[in-house]
């Protein structure tokens, strides 16, 4: 080796980081989840036997289908409701949107329970319809505890999909709007083809968790009373058999099953939505990012006496 060689670096290895503690944590954690699956098949309070022979009973299966439904339409009228609100909040004229915001005060204040006891009442306090000229007998109608369902929880949700749609409509740029409007769109082009595809990636996200928080709140309709639902199926059941743990747990079990298939079609309704928008940067864009970085520095200059020109 001569005196003027230089002696190469030696090669340096990336060495990965330990963290025992999170191994110690995640081995305690198996532990005590074992030990309590271990403990709870072994008690016999849970009477799994029960749970096993009502897991598919045909009343429940029939009082889950009816549970989907009473979320679809509730969130239906959630949503028609809920976008009406929503515009009349955002409109300039004071009275349409103080009636706006009188209806958001109510529905959002007040107890979902509170406000099903009231719409199973009803049909006490109302028995005829006095329109002037005639009268429209009212205890048909507000006998049927399904429609008094869905009025209460549709009217209660839409409280909430008002400020979520008017959040996701307020969130796409004004100028948006403008462009459009100078291509020669209507109002409802425009909301069609230039505001709601925009606003639909803010809405379909709390959407989503709106209507799997609403699958969970029809366990509520028994205070109007309608117990045709998972909740109140299982409890009737578990009221003959005077054994409440399994039943629920079987209740439980159902509603986790809805509700993990909404979670996946949220998921893919999400990404749907989402096509076209991207957090990170394209190949192109890289390169550009990178010439400005290499050029911009050097060669861009500031003029302290040309800046006010």
């Amino acid at each position: 080796m001569t005196p003027h060689t230089k002696k190469m670096p030696k090669e340096i290895k990336a060495v990965p980081l330990r963290h025992p503690g999170r191994w110690i944590a995640a081995a305690i954690l198996l532990v005590l989840a074992a030990l309590f699956v271990i403990s709870s098949a072994r008690n016999e309070a849970f009477h799994w036997d029960t749970y096993f022979q009502y897991l598919f009973d045909t009343r429940l299966l029939v009082a889950a289908w009816k549970t989907i439904l009473l979320t679809i339409f509730s969130m239906a009228l959630g949503l028609i409701v809920g976008a009406i609100v929503a515009v009349l909040r955002m409109s300039p004229n004071p009275v349409l949107g103080g009636v706006a915001w009188v209806y958001l005060w109510i529905f959002r204040g007040t107890p979902v329970y509170v406000q099903l006891m009231l719409w199973g009442l009803v049909g006490s306090i109302y028995q005829v319809l006095n329109v002037g000229v005639t009268e429209f007998d009212l205890q048909e109608l507000l006998a049927n505890t399904f429609l008094l369902a869905i009025i209460g929880l549709g009217l209660n949700e839409a409280a909430y999909m008002a400020e979520i749609v008017r959040a996701g409509i307020q969130a796409v740029p004004e100028g948006q709007s403008e462009a459009s409007k100078a291509l020669g769109m209507t109002w409802w082009q425009n909301m069609r083809r230039t505001v709601l595809p925009q606003a639909m990636r803010i809405i379909i996200p709390p959407t989503g968790n709106e209507f799997i928080s609403l699958l969970k709140t029809t366990s509520l309709v028994i205070a109007i009373p309608y117990t045709a639902e998972i909740f109140g199926r299982a409890n009737d059941i578990s009221n003959s058999l005077f054994q409440p743990v399994p039943l629920m747990l079987v209740a439980a079990t159902w509603y986790l099953v809805i509700t993990s298939a909404l979670m996946v079609g949220q998921f893919y309704l999400e990404r749907y939505f989402a096509r076209g928008s991207s957090r990170n940067l394209t190949s192109r864009q890289l390169a550009a990012l990178a010439d400005a970085e290499g050029v911009l520095p050097r060669n861009v200059t500031v003029n302290d006496k040309n800046t006010d020109n």
